[in-house]
């Protein structure tokens, strides 16, 4: 699946709500709605001024939610994180497909540039944080500005726009 527009992808990370993720490495389950603010909260913190990485923060476990029932296996959230990233690829652009799909690297041991570890890190804070994340319509104006920037990088490079 590729999301086209942000109004799909607000849709289907709205659809998180009250979705439980796999197992993390302590068989606890997390909200997937929750855990992506919480993630992206800390990287706004950590990195106010990097918005792709926030952005990849906040999508990163939508292929749990593309294919629900997958296990919890390194396998399986390499899996989930391809999905996520094949379906924001157009939308959002290439640094964030390739932060979310390094998170199936991280989690099979290899090796990550900075911004996938803040990434991994954050996630894996997320996972007991009892940070107040705020409101997912809080993140509508982030994710148009990343769609904006990619499309406009997309047709300065001569592809389609997404």
């Amino acid at each position: 699946m590729e999301l086209r527009s942000v109004e799909e992808l607000m849709d289907l990370l709205y659809g998180c709500r009250g979705a439980a993720g796999p197992p993390d490495h302590r068989g606890r389950r997390v909200d997937l709605h929750g855990h992506a603010l919480r993630t992206a909260a800390l990287l706004r913190r950590r990195r106010p001024a990097d918005k792709e990485l926030q952005v990849a923060g906040l999508v990163h476990d939508i292929g749990h939610l593309l294919r629900p029932g997958t296990g919890a296996g390194p396998a399986d959230r390499a899996a989930a994180a391809d999905r996520a990233a094949a379906a924001v690829r157009g939308l959002l652009g290439e640094r964030v497909f390739r932060l979310v799909r390094q998170q199936a690297d991280a989690g099979a041991g290899g090796m990550l540039d900075e911004d996938a570890s803040a990434l991994r890190q954050a996630d894996e804070e997320a996972h007991t944080t009892g940070l107040d994340a705020g409101v997912l319509e809080d993140w509508r104006t982030v994710l148009e500005l990343v769609a904006a920037q990619a499309a406009r990088a997309s047709q300065a490079a001569g592809n389609s726009p997404p």
